[in-house]
């Protein structure tokens, strides 16, 4: 059966009518009309039921319906995903990021690509603050990463992927775990645990700690997402984090809601003008699939 024969058919099939067809598809009727004839030929059954007026669908022309648009639907993602490749689907991929983006975004991003761009090896730097990240994107130490704006350097454009609320991670037996919201204020007394260097969620703590009357004890500073819930589980402090953190089960450690939180944005970096094929491709998939939050700055956009 050829495919040019289906797509005829379901311009037919779809405006029930041969003159319509032909001008959807750009050809004369009678040509037409005899590649429809030459279809119900080859497959020995009637597939409209032809009025002055107006065609009809057969029961065998319906059952050919479904299965020609999922064929052509096939069709036109196999095109899309050799086109893909011809330009450059294949590749490296180096992908820096922050810690609490290898349990939520990490995977859906790998998932895509996995599928998508099969073709795309990734290499993966981890527990990457957004500075860091800054400047190992300018410096094309990596290709992608996923931060937290705002970003301070130019030349680099982002769009959001994400959007976190800060939560209190407590230790466990801490007087405030069972609450099922704890308000900021609650904390002023409390020794933080922190990322060390310049953090976006640095900032936000400490915003968050000032609209609630006090400065943050910072008693411990630390570069890994593991190790500041790992020194809140052992009781040496108390942290606010983003809630994606949540996905990290920790014995020992308690996350519960912060009234009125300050939130932090998470977002795929790249460097601006950067014209690789395989980035193109990347930024497609994902605008495909809807991986983009609303709220993105799309001014950013290299399109």
């Amino acid at each position: 059966m050829e495919i040019r024969l289906l797509r005829y058919f379901v311009a037919v099939a779809e405006t029930r009518h041969f003159g319509q067809a032909a001008q959807r598809l750009h050809m004369a009727q009678p040509p037409l009309s005899q590649a429809i004839r030459q279809l119900e030929a080859d497959l020995g059954a009637e597939l409209f039921a032809r009025t002055t007026r107006r065609v009809d669908l057969t029961e065998a022309g319906q059952a050919l319906y479904t299965d020609a648009l999922r064929i052509l639907r096939s069709l036109d993602d196999s095109a899309r995903r050799v086109r893909r490749i011809a330009g450059g689907s294949h590749g490296l991929l180096r992908v820096g990021l922050t810690g609490s983006a290898a349990y939520r975004q990490l995977p859906k991003l790998a998932g895509l690509i996995k599928r998508e761009l099969p073709g795309v090896a990734l290499e993966i730097h981890s527990e990457m603050l957004t500075p860091a990240q800054e400047a190992a994107l300018l410096d094309t130490s990596i290709d992608i990463g996923l931060l937290r704006p705002p970003t301070r350097e130019d030349g680099i454009s982002h769009r959001t992927v994400a959007t976190d609320r800060l939560v209190a991670a407590l230790p466990q037996e801490h007087w405030l775990a069972g609450e099922s919201v704890v308000g900021v204020g609650d904390l002023r007394a409390e020794h933080f645990v922190m990322y060390s260097g310049s953090s976006v969620v640095n900032d936000a703590v400490v915003r968050s700690c000032l609209a609630a009357g006090f400065y943050p004890h910072r008693e411990h500073e630390v570069g890994e997402t593991s190790i500041l819930l790992a020194l809140v589980a052992a009781g040496l402090g108390v942290a606010l984090v983003p809630e994606s953190v949540r996905s990290i089960a920790l014995e020992g450690v308690a996350f519960v809601p912060v009234g009125e939180p300050e939130s932090v944005r998470m977002a795929l970096a790249w460097r601006t003008g950067d014209e690789s094929p395989l980035l193109r491709n990347l930024l497609s998939v994902l605008d495909e699939h809807a991986v983009f939050g609303i709220e993105e700055e799309r001014e950013d956009h290299p399109h």
